[in-house]
């Protein structure tokens, strides 16, 4: 299970840490580093432990709430919304279809790799 002390921040990124923050929500909701339901750490508890402003890390967390992947509890804090894991996981599926599937199938076209030809690949990949 990842622990959310295991976020890590690239300061010297182009990224916006807000956004960071963000996707660092939601890899770890992904990964079952939290649970649905779970309250995940405060603006507070991440700002104190990574160094960066409470705005920023708040920023970072409506990103998370405006997509329903954690909600805001009145005088409790933030949790993961019911669903949050699912939704992340049909949308990195539906990204890794569209980035790496759809290229691979046109390059295999290209090559004159038949549909049953490139399964064999797939398959040799995973035995591998």
């Amino acid at each position: 299970m990842v622990a959310w002390y295991a976020m890590q921040f690239q300061f010297n990124s182009s990224e916006p840490i807000y956004r960071q923050v963000a996707e660092q929500i939601e890899d770890a909701i992904a990964a079952g580093g939290f649970e649905e339901g779970q309250q995940i750490p405060s603006t507070t508890e991440i700002s104190k432990e990574f160094h960066i402003n409470p705005a920023t890390v708040l920023k970072g967390m409506n990103i998370a709430v405006a997509k329903n992947l954690i909600e805001k509890r009145r005088g409790l804090g933030m949790f993961v919304s019911q669903g949050a894991r699912q939704r992340i996981v049909a949308e990195k599926k539906d990204s890794f279809f569209e980035t790496f599937v759809v290229g691979l199938v046109k390059e295999a076209q290209n090559l004159g790799i038949s549909e049953s030809e490139l399964l064999a690949l797939i398959k040799r990949g995973y035995e591998q």
